[in-house]
């Protein structure tokens, strides 16, 4: 997408959704908007409504499987996947029920929100600590209060979520820096000249990995890795290669999410210093803060691709079988038919709590409830 486009992208939404809430587009990449990167050499649908991007994100016409609505003459002309890959394609993000049933149910109980309310002491700790080796590193550099500084996203934002997310899957201390080096990779689309030594990473840290559940099969310990490899429900387990792909999911789940999450917040606020001042005066609006939050920045600008598998009527339109569809979670958020005033932020706002910025259904982010305890002792501890 265009520089000019990610500078107006709000405006832009919000004037397709005014014209037709379900649109044709081309979507590219590069600061230029260069290179064509359309999804089967094809224009697709970008859903910018909030009701209409809530139906699709419910309707079983939709589907996340690409391989469900592609011929075999299309699915051979794919990509192929290395084989390092392969164990990666098929996961909670890429696969319906029942396959997605079944998945969800073995890693669900892990990140309920009682069970990660269970965090929140460690979880302060190590926001305490990072705010403490900031200060520190302020004042080694001269810096007096109050004037300190520090960058929020790399000694903060990013470390946080990075460190909860490796102690929940039981990564050694040892590791967690190499583990963080390689989550970059799996988090970055990279340039086309990376893209061979970014595949070269990722299949390090799946060899990594495989290492790891060995060692955790032997002598399991108290967390998430050593729990997917011993679950069992109704007599069913999960294989090595689908533990492989749920550990990959959990890194974006319980990381990006909580990075944009708090990034995105603290520009909110510092942008808008009257809610920043109505934050500090009262303490129980943190929860609602965050979720307005989450309305008015989202930690994602659309949902994962999805496709139509038989036709159907959405906004006036007509998807057809095997056409692809992104839902804008942006500017759903942000539709005036659903949210009063929706381009002001208010962290009173009644209603925050109905936006879809973790998605909804089936597919709704499974690290929804540590992304939201993890901004409000974020927000806690620095306002």
């Amino acid at each position: 997408m265009s520089a000019d486009f990610r500078e107006r992208a709000f405006e832009c939404y919000e004037e397709m959704r005014a014209k037709c809430p379900v649109t044709h587009a081309i979507v590219t990449s590069g600061e230029d908007g260069g290179e064509d990167r359309r999804l089967f050499n094809r224009p697709l649908w970008l859903v910018t409504g909030y009701e209409e991007g809530s139906r699709a994100l419910l309707d079983r016409a939709i589907t996340v499987d690409i391989t469900t609505v592609l011929s075999p003459e299309q699915l051979a002309q794919m990509p192929e996947t290395p084989p390092e890959l392969q164990a990666l394609t098929r996961n909670i993000l890429t696969v319906d029920p029942p396959e997605h049933s079944r998945l969800r149910k073995l890693v669900q109980p892990s990140f309920t929100a009682s069970a990660i309310e269970k965090l929140r002491p460690r979880i302060q700790q190590i926001t305490d600590e990072l705010l403490d080796a900031a200060e520190a590193a302020a004042a080694a550099r001269g810096e007096t209060a109050p004037e300190r500084t520090m960058e929020l996203i790399s000694q903060f934002s990013y470390p946080l979520p990075i460190t909860v997310i490796c102690e929940m899957l039981g990564i050694p201390p040892e590791d967690r820096e190499q583990t963080r080096l390689w989550s970059e990779d799996l988090l970055s689309a990279g340039t086309v000249e990376r893209q061979e030594e970014i595949g070269r990473n990722i299949g390090e840290f799946i060899a990594y990995l495989r290492e790891l559940f060995a060692r955790k099969r032997e002598n399991p310990t108290d967390d998430l890795i050593s729990q997917l490899l011993q679950v069992e429900v109704e007599g069913d387990r999960l294989t090595e290669d689908e533990i492989l792909a749920m550990v990959f999911i959990l890194f974006v789940a319980g990381h990006i999410t909580t990075v944009n999450l708090v990034a995105n917040g603290f520009f909110a606020l510092l942008t808008h210093p009257e809610q920043a001042a109505r934050l500090r005066s009262d303490a129980s609006i943190v929860p609602n803060a965050v979720e307005e939050i989450l309305r008015y920045y989202g930690p994602a600008e659309t949902t994962t691709p999805r496709f139509v598998r038989q036709n159907v009527e959405l906004g006036g339109q007509t998807l057809t079988k095997g056409e692809s569809l992104l839902v804008v979670l942006a500017a759903a958020d942000r539709d005036p038919a659903r949210f009063a005033n929706p381009q002001a932020f208010d962290i009173t706002r009644e209603d925050a709590n109905r936006h879809i910025a973790f998605g909804k259904g089936i597919h709704a982010c499974l690290g929804a409830p540590l992304a939201r305890l993890e901004g409000q002792i974020a927000l806690e501890t620095l306002f």
